[in-house]
């Protein structure tokens, strides 16, 4: 089994490359959806997230408000690693458990946001790094996710910094041209792993 550790900042359009990536084969294991999911309705990560934050971060739905919960956490570096403290055992929990239902000859793909953050690089055979420079990344979380630029910045502001991300990178992919230019990246990145793989 090949261990990939896929990485990139808000806006690079790591998710994109990580469906590239699953539509050859590999197996893509998403800390971000993962990391929803244990805070659904229901679930004891999102009652730990209400007797933290205070009920002010749920939907009228009981659902969590998003929104409300990044406002406090971006803006407090406390606030953030009490965030993580709850979330992150449980995304660590199901993760393991996705690899072990993985083939033993499995190309796993693991979409980590915060890879260079929490110092993870160490974990992976490879880490890939989806790289675009920060003034593409506002734009297009304004484009695609209607996000001000103001609180675009504070999202790239908490994050690593991209020579911090670069720093740990056995492999860059460049996302700030066509997607024909990105398609064709990935293909020959594709080709790398495989022979990685077939390596052992």
């Amino acid at each position: 089994m090949l261990k990939i550790g896929l990485t990139g900042g808000i806006g690079s359009g790591k998710s994109e490359v990580a469906r590239r990536l699953a539509a050859r084969g590999a197996v893509v294991i998403d800390a971000d959806r993962i990391a929803r999911e244990v805070v659904e309705p229901g679930t004891p990560g999102l009652a730990k997230v209400v007797a933290t934050f205070g009920e002010a971060v749920l939907h009228a739905d009981g659902s969590l408000n998003r929104e409300r919960l990044g406002a406090i956490v971006f803006a407090d570096s406390e606030k953030l690693a009490s965030l993580n403290a709850i979330v992150h055992p449980l995304v660590g929990e199901r993760v393991a458990r996705s690899q072990s239902e993985a083939a033993a000859d499995a190309i796993v793909v693991y979409d980590v946001p915060l890879l260079a953050e929490n110092k993870l690089a160490p974990m992976y055979d490879v880490v890939i790094v989806v790289d675009a420079p920060d003034e593409v990344r506002i734009a297009r979380l304004a484009e695609h996710r209607g996000m001000p630029e103001q609180d675009a910045r504070a999202r790239i502001a908490a994050q690593a910094s991209r020579e911090d991300r670069l720093a740990v990178a056995d492999i860059v992919i460049p996302n700030d041209g066509p997607l024909d230019e990105l398609e064709a990246r990935v293909a020959e990145v594709w080709q790398e792993l495989l022979l990685r793989a077939s390596r052992g």
